[in-house]
Parts: C-alpha cells; sequence; structure tokens
C-alpha cells in the first residue's frame, strides 16, 4: 500500500501546521488525512458505474479546520460525546472541565484533540501514525496522557484505525472517529441510505443530549435490526427524536467483550442504493453513537455551497455517553501502568 506524504500542505489561511497525507491502496481508493487533529479529510471511491466521489463532508479550507466546530473527521479525545455538567469524580477528587455544549461537556472540550495539532509518523508498511502529548489540566483533565493514532487503508477498502494511550495519572479516556459519510458523494441527502445496527438497546436523552437510561429499540425509529431507510425514520412522531433533531443516540453493541478483551466485530452496515456504496463498520467499543447531521444547516461545505440538515451522518464508535458519571465508571478511567487501546474499522465497498 503505498503512501504519499505530504500531498498538499497549506499555511495562508492561519494554520501554518496544516499538512495533509494520501494513503492509497492497490484500487486507488485513497484516503486524506491531515496532522490538525488527526482528521479524516476526504475519501475518494468508486460507485458502481466507476465514478469517483468523496465520500466525507468536510470544510472547504485549512480554516474551517483550525476550529472544526462540527468535528469533521476529527479523531475526538479525550473524551468522545458528553459528560454531564462537565464534572466527574476520580478517587475522592472533584474535576471540572471545559462547559463547551450548553452546561455539559462534548468532545473534550473548547481545545479538544480535534484542534491539536498532532506528529506524524509515516511508515514504511503504507501506515500513517499519529502521536498527541496531553499535558496535565489540559481541558480540565488530570494527568499527562500520550496518544496514538494509527490508520492502515486495505487493498480490500478498510480503513483501520487503531487507538493507543497511557497516562501518568489516572484519567478518563474515550477516543473515537468524528467522520461524517454521505455514501451518494454529496448528489443527495442520507434519506435513501439503509441503516443496519446490531443492538437491542440504545440511550434515551434529556434536552442536553445526556442518558436518562437504557430502551430497547424494539417497535420504535430506532430499530434498525434489519436494514431500513434513514430518512422516513427521521419523520416518526418519536420524542427523542423531536428532542435531538434527529437521531444523536448512542447504541448498546453486543457483545463489547469476552473474558474481559475487548472484541473486534461487525457492528453496522449503510448503503446506498444509488451508487451501490456500503460503509460497513467494526470495532471494539461498547457504543456506536449515530447521528444524523442534525446541525450541519449552513454550515460552509465545499464547492462553494453549505451543507444542509441530513446531508450526511456518524458513526462513531466508543463508550458510553457520561459513562465516567455511571456505575461502570471504572471501565473508561485509564490508570498509570495500564494502556487504553481502541480498534474500529471502516470498510467501503460495492455492494452490487
Amino acid at each position: 500500500m503505498p503512501l504519499s506524504i505530504p500531498v498538499s500542505e497549506t499555511g495562508a489561511a492561519g494554520d501554518p501546521g496544516h499538512k495533509r497525507y494520501t494513503l492509497r491502496n492497490a484500487h486507488d481508493m485513497r484516503v486524506t488525512i491531515s496532522d490538525r487533529g488527526a482528521t479524516l479529510i476526504s475519501w475518494w471511491a468508486p460507485d458502481r458505474y466507476g465514478r469517483v466521489a468523496d465520500v466525507l463532508l468536510g470544510h472547504p479550507d485549512a480554516a474551517g479546520y483550525a476550529g472544526n466546530a462540527q468535528y469533521f473527521g476529527a479523531t475526538v479525545g479525550r473524551w468522545a460525546n458528553r459528560i454531564a455538567a462537565g464534572r466527574f469524580s476520580l478517587d475522592g477528587a472533584d474535576y471540572l472541565l471545559d462547559r463547551n455544549d450548553g452546561a455539559n461537556h462534548l468532545h473534550g472540550g473548547d481545545t479538544g484533540f480535534h484542534q491539536a495539532l498532532w506528529t506524524a509518523h509515516p511508515g514504511d508498511d503504507g501506515s500513517l501514525r499519529f502521536t498527541l502529548d496531553s499535558p496535565d489540566g489540559d481541558g480540565g483533565y488530570p494527568g499527562n496522557l500520550q496518544v496514538e493514532v494509527v490508520y492502515r487503508l486495505g487493498d480490500d477498502g478498510a480503513l483501520r484505525i487503531d487507538y493507543q494511550a497511557v497516562c501518568d495519572a489516572p484519567t478518563p479516556v474515550n477516543l473515537t472517529s468524528h467522520g461524517y459519510f454521505n455514501l451518494n458523494g454529496g448528489s443527495a441527502d442520507i434519506g435513501d441510505h439503509q441503516l443496519f445496527i446490531d443492538a437491542d438497546h440504545y440511550l434515551p436523552v434529556d434536552a442536553g443530549l445526556i442518558p436518562v437510561g437504557v430502551a430497547a429499540v424494539a417497535g420504535s425509529a430506532f430499530d434498525f435490526r434489519a436494514p431500513a431507510p434513514i430518512g422516513p425514520r427521521l419523520v416518526w412522531p418519536e420524542p427523542q427524536l423531536a428532542q435531538a433533531g434527529g437521531f444523536d443516540h448512542c447504541y448498546c453493541l453486543r457483545p463489547a467483550a469476552q473474558g474481559g478483551d475487548k472484541v473486534l466485530r461487525e457492528v453496522a452496515r449503510v448503503y446506498d442504493p444509488g451508487s451501490g456504496r456500503q460503509l460497513a463498520v467494526a470495532t471494539t467499543e461498547a457504543g456506536l453513537q449515530f447521528y444524523s447531521g442534525n446541525f450541519l444547516a449552513g454550515v460552509p461545505g465545499r464547492d462553494g455551497l453549505p451543507y444542509a440538515k441530513h446531508d450526511g451522518f456518524c458513526l462513531e464508535a466508543e463508550a458510553w455517553p457520561n459513562q465516567i458519571n455511571g456505575p461502570d465508571a471504572a471501565a473508561v478511567v485509564l490508570r498509570p501502568g495500564q494502556v487504553y487501546r481502541q480498534t474500529t474499522i471502516y470498510t467501503l465497498a460495492l455492494k452490487d
């Protein structure tokens, strides 16, 4: 798998460290990644007619990624998703985090990993490794954290993302990739996309999108155990959808572990009948956040056109939102001598 480094570098838009690297496979599928936020910028792939398009949403220039309020394609941390009231307690100490989502903490705070300048280490094997040192107090989190993210693109269209982290003091860690996908390449919204999620339960949320319990998907708009188009589900008379403006909920995946070890397994698929493209998601994580692009309206996009609501979707593999404040908090605390590991694989292929 050849790797070209870098394919472009921009600084005129106020982001002098913004370098982009491209992974290519034997079929000339291309994935472009930036060192700003270890961010997925583009994923170019053919449809059933051989027409190549970018299946990722993104900002039109480097300046957009310097802020990246939508987290387009970013590596998110230290904590993916929300922490209620921006607070948690650990080993008898209370911690106050950045409150950047109303009263809550979201995606690592005001200066989360999505805005950081990561160090790129291209590998001879075609991999691309990024490293980041997150200092004690970063976003309000305790301890120094050393983080690594490795991208690999296979000839089968599998983009493998391996995460690793170590610390010198106990700290919550929950990393994810926040890519926005549109498998038709942006020719329409995601309404025709057919979604499958292997989960019997999801987490209902309050007005601040903080989980308030666990609910069965059966009989609700959240049941994607059989593939179903996203568009019709968005207009179901479901209070949870009305509250979130669409889907912005975590699914409780199964099984999350065997014998104490995380298990990599396929948990979701999305198929676009117009293009023939299918995205499969495999992960080691316990949760999968399905977000239907509810806040995309008016966000500047590529080709000079703004995005509209539901122009893209996210499937973010992660721990459960606010888990650090729940009964299973110990599972998301990294301690000195331990290694945080997470693997998620997005596989893009033609179904027919």
